[in-house]
């Protein structure tokens, strides 16, 4: 069918390839139309302490050797109180606090004001999904015909997230349990999943293909087992995908079933 084709893609050209030392140290690949945000940001952090790194080093490993005892005999004592003492420490630190601490602040601010705070408005037409976390395992639900969630007719599915490109995405996360984090590597998206407590985020995918889910919180004792699948489609082939799965929920779910409504009413 058509929507298993970047499934099958993926898979082939996973196994085909062998990813060399830098690439695994690279991030992974972006998915998301906002992820270079959080990647710029990543960048800009790691780029401005490796350089103060090294002027810290070049400064430790250079006076080490150019007041070393072979080439000053005799030791020249400072508490560094004097005026020019002063002066460098205060202009080093300002440059960090500024150059780095402060910037950072600045871009995120930015960044979380202007673009990750504007929540898609309903004539955008976002897709809306509930997630829910429990140890150790993700629980994705669509809602079904009817547009309401918990109801007989949703789609629910377990570990097994699927998303259409082009195409806004909120969702709403609870816990079943302890504290979860639904993390989508790809798009650089995270949220705490806590028990009485919904959260939420959204992200717009672009690409088509299988991706990793994780959890990145410490949840207890098999919380390495506690890994999602997300595919995402072309609108056509998930619009093909997502009218199977609502026809298959009409005929399966389970209506005495009480595991199967763990959903709660959409919450704008």
């Amino acid at each position: 069918m058509g929507f298993l084709t970047p499934v099958l893609a993926t898979v082939v050209s996973t196994t085909s390839k062998q990813m060399s030392l830098w690439e695994r140290m690279k991030p992974p690949e972006d998915i998301s139309v906002h992820g270079h945000l959080i990647d710029w940001l990543f960048g800009y952090t790691t780029y401005m302490n490796i350089f103060f790194f090294a002027l810290v080093c070049a400064g430790l490993f250079g006076f080490s050797y150019f007041y070393s005892a072979k080439r000053h005999p005799k030791p020249y004592y400072t508490y560094g109180n004097k005026k020019i003492h002063i002066i460098i420490a205060t202009v080093i630190g300002l440059s960090v606090f500024l150059g780095i601490d402060m910037n950072i602040t600045r871009m995120s601010n930015e960044d979380y004001v202007n673009v990750f705070a504007k929540w898609p408005k309903e004539d955008e037409n976002p897709l809306r999904i509930q997630a829910l976390g429990q140890q150790w395992a993700w629980h994705f639900r669509y809602a079904g015909a009817d547009n309401v969630f918990n109801t007989e007719d949703d789609v629910v599915q377990l570990n097994d997230l699927r998303l259409p490109i082009g195409r806004k995405v909120v969702i709403q996360v609870l816990s079943k349990d302890v504290i979860h984090s639904l993390y989508f590597p790809n798009a650089r998206r995270k949220v705490d999943a806590i028990p009485g407590r919904l959260t939420r985020l959204w992200f717009e995918p672009t690409k088509a293909g299988t991706w990793d889910i994780a959890c990145a919180e410490m949840c207890g004792t098999y919380h390495y087992r506690m890994k999602a699948s997300l595919t995402t489609y072309s609108q056509e082939d998930y619009a093909a995908w997502i009218a199977e799965a609502q026809e298959k929920a009409i005929h399966e779910n389970d209506p005495e079933n009480p595991e199967l409504f763990w959903g709660w009413k959409w919450q704008y």
